[in-house]
C-alpha cells in the first residue's frame, strides 16, 4: 500500500506557520523552513517578554509610591512597612494611582498610617 501524504493539512501547516510570520524581514516571512524557526523564536520572545511587563510595571508603581510619599517625608520601605503593621492591604497598582492622580486620598492614607 503506498504512503499517503495528506497534502491538505500539509498545506494548511504551512500556511499557518507564514501567515504568523507576516511582516517579518526578508526569507523569515517567504521561506517555510527559516520562518518556522523565526515564529518559534517570536514565541519565546513573547513568553519572555508577558513576565518582563509584570516586573516593569511593579518597578513603575514602586517609583510612584516612592515619590508620592517622600512629600510627606516618608520614604517608599517605611510606608510600605507602615502599612503592613497597620494591616492595611492595597496593592502597588492602587497605591501609585492614588499617589499620581488622587493626592489627597494618598495624603489621607499617609496621615492614618503615621498616628
Amino acid at each position: 500500500m503506498p504512503r499517503s501524504t495528506n497534502s491538505v493539512y500539509s498545506r494548511r501547516k504551512r500556511k499557518k506557520i507564514l501567515k504568523l510570520s507576516k511582516g517579518f524581514y526578508g526569507a523569515r516571512s517567504k521561506v517555510y523552513t527559516i520562518a518556522k524557526n523565526a515564529v518559534e523564536k517570536s514565541f519565546s520572545y513573547a513568553f519572555s517578554g508577558r513576565k518582563k511587563k509584570k516586573k516593569y510595571f511593579r518597578s513603575l508603581w514602586i517609583q510612584r509610591i516612592n515619590a508620592g510619599s517622600r512629600k510627606y517625608g516618608i520614604s517608599y520601605s517605611k510606608f510600605m512597612k507602615k502599612l503592613s503593621d497597620k494591616s492595611i492591604k492595597i496593592n502597588r497598582k492602587f497605591l501609585s494611582d492614588f499617589s499620581m492622580n488622587h493626592p489627597d486620598i494618598f495624603k489621607k492614607i499617609v496621615d492614618n498610617i503615621t498616628l
